[in-house]
């Protein structure tokens, strides 16, 4: 027996169409498959209704970089999981390894409508491994993964500097030297891999390593880049060309000095986390206006709130601080729904309401970007996950 709800003459915020419309939703099985004025049939008789009528339904938000289940509501005596500090080139680590779905910031980030995250490692390794995208419910990590290996965290600049000061970097200049000879050794592992074949005898002794970056280097998983100043961003965009691999540019804190360049270029930009004080020097810059600034210039923008630094269920908010620096409100919508699915590469499942995508949604009773705004219900997959009703 099929899994059905209706949700019922909702006013839509689709994430596609600037302007909002009166509709019917069906969902069966977890996807949307009709969106219509008014709805029937016997698939629409057999549904569970939930009556959204003067209510606003919006996508579930979508978090494009964030630590959410790595580093918490309450962590543990050994301390957080999101940063390996034996080693900075740690490309093999996997966050879907160390996620906690107990983690009470998880249920407090789908209650703040947030239904699907990018976490992973942070920032203080040149690599720190794969970012792994999954939804804000469930108790067991592998049910809840839309996709296992998203992106290869990469950092620039001040965090890498300052965490291995003491060990084996003292400036950018080394960090872009490690990161390029990585890469080039991945080159040459993959092509004796490939000239081997089948011979065993023939294939390269097994590193852990360079295995991890062979989907970048084939271009099936981009690198997702820390970059705050300027320089560290021209500096990811130089060696992504130089080994024409993917890319993501993550936090862009001086995205507004090099506007014109960036949506020049056309790497998806993701902003934040900007409500925080500007703790540190590349931090200078630091901007509400930013996001809409990236935007008029014709980048591909999400906001994020790099969670735990601004708490996940913030998101929106952080939304709405951006309109009231300047951004277009519907470009911010999009901004934490179908930009930042597109930035994680999963806006085939979420971060709009279309048919055959997931039945994740988000119904309030305002504008989500407001704090007076209150959530009612917060669905993924098309089950109820949280109800103020």
């Amino acid at each position: 027996m099929k899994d059905i709800v209706l949700i019922k003459q909702g006013i839509i915020h689709d994430a596609v169409h600037e302007k909002s419309y009166v509709a019917d939703i069906l969902v069966e099985d977890g996807k949307i498959t009709r969106i219509e004025p008014v709805l029937d049939g016997e698939a629409v008789r057999e549904a569970e209704v939930l009556d959204a009528s003067s209510l606003q339904v919006y996508p579930g938000f979508v978090e494009a970089h964030c630590h959410l289940g790595l580093d918490g509501y309450a962590i543990g005596f050994e301390g957080a999981d999101y940063n390996e500090m034996t080693n900075s080139l740690t490309p093999e680590l996997s966050a879907i390894d160390g996620l906690n779905p107990q983690d009470e910031s998880i249920r407090l980030a789908m209650e703040g409508g947030v239904t699907c995250v990018a976490a992973g490692p942070g920032s203080s390794n040149i690599l720190g491994g794969t970012f792994a995208v999954y939804k804000t419910a469930g108790k067991r990590i592998d049910d809840m993964v839309v996709k296992e290996k998203a992106a290869m965290k990469c950092a620039f600049g001040e965090n890498p500097k300052l965490c291995y000061k003491e060990k084996e970097i003292y400036s950018r200049m080394t960090i872009a030297s490690r990161l390029r000879v990585i890469l080039e050794r991945a080159k040459e592992y993959l092509a004796r891999k490939e000239a081997a074949g089948d011979d065993v005898l023939k294939q390269p002794a097994y590193d852990p390593k360079l295995e991890a970056l062979l989907p970048v280097i084939r271009g099936e998983m981009p690198l997702k880049a820390h970059v705050h100043q300027a320089n560290d961003i021209y500096t990811a965009i130089r060696i992504a060309k130089k080994f024409q691999v993917g890319l993501a540019l993550d936090h862009c804190t001086d995205g507004s000095l090099i506007a014109d360049d960036l949506a020049k270029e056309g790497y998806p930009v993701a902003v934040g986390p900007t409500l925080t004080h500007a703790t540190k020097f590349e931090l200078k810059n630091k901007s509400f206006s930013t996001p809409g600034d990236l935007a008029k210039a014709g980048c591909q923008v999400s906001i994020i709130t790099d969670s735990p630094v601004i708490p996940q269920q913030y998101l929106a908010l952080c939304a709405g601080l951006a309109v009231k620096s300047g951004m277009n409100e519907f470009t911010a919508l999009q901004a934490i729904t179908i930009n930042a699915a597109k930035h994680i590469g999963v806006e085939d499942r979420v971060g709009s309401l279309e048919i055959g995508k997931d039945g994740d949604f988000v119904i309030t009773d305002g504008n989500p970007m407001v704090s007076s705004t209150n959530i009612k219900y917060v669905l993924i997959d098309g089950k109820i996950t949280y109800s103020a009703m």
